[in-house]
């Protein structure tokens, strides 16, 4: 498939922001499981976004990356859905991290 820079950058927002809706959606999914599984969570994605606002010169903070991935401020978020994570997550983290 063939599509010029503009359409593709388009699409792949597009993509992003359904990601970012579906996490949002699904806060029964832990970020330890998210982490477990695919070797990244939504705390990975908002400093991803912060990193690539500061390598373009955007002013953009921790704080505002991380309520732009969790659509509220990441403290509220912790409060109102983050569970504990059980031993057998925390042992399954420390194996699979890959250093995010």
């Amino acid at each position: 498939m063939t599509i010029d820079d503009k359409t593709r950058t388009e699409l792949e927002a597009a993509v992003f922001r359904r990601l970012v809706e579906h996490l949002r959606s699904r806060t029964d999914v832990q970020n330890i499981d998210l982490m477990n599984l695919a070797g990244f969570c939504r705390n990975c994605l908002s400093n991803w976004m912060k990193e690539e606002a500061d390598a373009k010169g955007t002013a953009m903070s921790k704080d505002e990356s991380r309520e732009a991935v969790y659509g509220m401020p990441y403290e509220t978020w912790k409060s109102k859905f983050q569970g504990s994570a059980s031993p057998a997550q925390v042992e399954a983290m420390k194996k699979a991290q890959s250093g995010h």
